[in-house]
């Protein structure tokens, strides 16, 4: 793997017919050119741009964690900072809920841990059925840019390994940028989300998980126990939280 950099979109990232072109990246001839500014990621032959800046767009598998804006007799509107709403179904829960309950299991304003199930017709359709979605009760939300996002995961889940072993919080990362941190105590959760802040704030610095560790043991003077990171989706923690799950 090439040491990631700064790519602006035009510039040549790699050149030579055995690289193929993956997210954010296009081919021109022998080159293989950035479409979107970033950091550049070679692995394997597979050349891809890890944004820095843009707008989220919702893809299937995607974790998200919106508010609860809309109720109708099949459902609830989530808001999750896209330019639509989500659509969660009343047959996308883990019970049966009748037509007038639906403010009992989720009401006007509450915060909803989701996945994407699909994106058809520009419609984004929502599911809490699977363990670990739902309510969302207690800790703290951060929000981030949600090009951010992969740089708060780390690869593998290496970055919310650091996260969770430092801060002995659960973190569920939506990929719209919306993080959920929850622990035991109040300073947990603030320690959380100071290494969040951190690292996405040096997003764009190469080695950033040795300057995480750094940051959390001498300035945060904090150790790192060892967590297994699971996942939902193909960048989600699938672990249950401690809040309150419906």
């Amino acid at each position: 793997m090439e040491e990631r950099k700064i790519i602006i979109p035009g510039e040549t990232i790699v050149s030579g017919d055995e690289f193929l072109p993956g997210d954010g990246a296009r081919r021109e001839g022998q080159d293989i050119v950035a479409c979107k500014y970033g950091l550049s990621d070679v692995n394997d032959k597979l050349v891809r741009v890890i944004p820095l800046s843009g707008v989220y767009v919702p893809r299937r598998g995607n974790v998200i964690i919106g508010t609860v804006v809309g109720i109708t007799f099949k459902g609830w509107l989530i808001d999750f900072g896209s330019h639509q709403n989500g659509f969660l179904n009343v047959t996308e829960v883990p019970r049966y809920i009748g037509r007038g309950e639906l403010r009992d299991h989720f009401d006007f304003g509450d915060t909803v841990c989701a996945k994407v199930f699909g994106t058809d017709g520009g419609n984004v359709d929502l599911s809490v059925k699977l363990r670990g979605f739902g309510r969302v009760q207690g800790g703290q939300l951060v929000n981030v840019n949600p090009n951010k996002v992969p740089r708060v995961i780390g690869k593998e889940g290496s970055m919310v390994n650091l996260i969770k072993g430092a801060s002995n919080c659960d973190v569920t990362v939506g990929q719209n940028g919306v993080i959920w941190v929850i622990g035991d105590k109040i300073e947990d959760e603030l320690n959380a989300r100071k290494i969040i802040e951190f690292i996405c704030e040096n997003s764009f610095l190469a080695g950033l998980t040795d300057k995480v560790e750094e940051y959390i043991k001498k300035d945060l003077k904090l150790e790192i126990k060892q967590v297994r990171f699971e996942q939902t989706s193909e960048n989600n923690s699938s672990e249950e939280p401690r809040g309150e799950q419906q």
